[in-house]
């Protein structure tokens, strides 16, 4: 039977969580696998997140839209990758179409409220902040002579330039980021002005050609240090990708503006933090070092 589960853990972790670290126990991972166990840790503790709630069925989702509002967020209650991620959802046809979608991924979802604001991943070692890095959909910003079209070609060349594949991906010109504009009421043949930023899809991860850019961790206030620091610890970790919306930015105290966790991530993806499109990359050789040394129970089972 362990055999079996290791040939399963093995194929999970090829073709789900590829590049994915691991540097915490099983039972670190398990308690981190699911959102709703995660808020059950942030309320304990006092950590500010996003009011939300699991379901099976949609007519709780749509109870929770009735009561609290949108705009709202739907994933998967486990993933990985943000697969199965939607937001920001702004109406019930919207809210339908969405869990319908993330259930494709896991059978029990997640409802939360959405912040605008800006989109961090941090990543925590025992009492230290390893990285710290902004994430962004795919975008461009306009010119007032090139098309939108044009302006990804000049973006993924840019790309090709520094080298940033594979983690970080060119931007397609497939349905999905045609779709969106189309929604702007834009196409890939729209010149936006000089100076105007477009968005091209709503989701911030990689494979859509989202990018990051390095945030010094010096900027970060001492109060958002220990929040992120301790969290670590209320999980028993040994690292943890914490991604975290701030409205106004995480150089600024979360106590001084509207700011919530989102998940905990306990086999983060590490290499995105090499490859910033914007910002310098770190040395983070040390950090590596020390988590290599380390022992770590039931590394292979999922």
């Amino acid at each position: 039977m362990r055999t079996v589960k290791r040939l399963i853990y093995s194929w999970i972790d090829k073709h789900f969580l590829g590049g994915c670290s691991s540097y915490n126990s099983l039972e670190v991972r398990k308690s981190c696998r699911s959102k709703l166990q995660a808020r059950k840790i942030f309320a304990q503790n006092g950590v500010p997140y996003a009011k939300g709630a699991t379901f099976f069925w949609p007519f709780k989702a749509v109870r929770f839209a009735k009561k609290h509002g949108f705009p709202l967020v739907i994933k998967p209650n486990v993933s990985g990758f943000s697969r199965g991620s939607y937001f920001p959802i702004t109406g019930y046809r919207e809210l339908l179409k969405a869990i319908m979608l993330a259930k494709i991924w896991w059978p029990v979802t997640v409802v939360e409220q959405y912040l605008e604001g800006k989109n961090y991943r941090v990543l925590v070692v025992k009492g230290k902040i390893m990285s710290v890095i902004r994430r962004y959909p795919p975008f461009v910003d306009g010119d007032g002579h090139l098309t939108l079209g044009e302006l990804i070609d000049r973006e993924n060349n840019t790309r090709e330039e520094m080298k940033l594949g594979p983690v970080i991906h060119p931007i397609p010109k497939d349905r999905k980021i045609i779709g969106y504009l189309r929604k702007k009421k834009l196409t890939l043949e729209s010149i936006p002005a000089a100076g105007k930023r477009i968005r091209l899809y709503n989701r911030i991860s990689l494979a859509p050609g989202g990018v990051v850019e390095i945030i010094d961790k010096k900027s970060l206030p001492a109060e958002n240090h220990q929040l992120f620091t301790e969290l670590l610890a209320h999980f028993g970790a040994n690292i943890l990708g914490i991604d975290a919306i701030f409205e106004k930015g995480i150089e600024e105290s979360y106590r001084n503006q509207k700011a919530i966790l989102l998940e905990v991530n306990s086999r983060p993806y590490l290499k995105m933090h090499d490859y910033p499109r914007y910002g310098a990359a770190e040395d983070l050789n040390h950090f590596y070092a020390d988590l290599d040394s380390m022992e770590i129970m039931q590394r292979d089972v999922f």
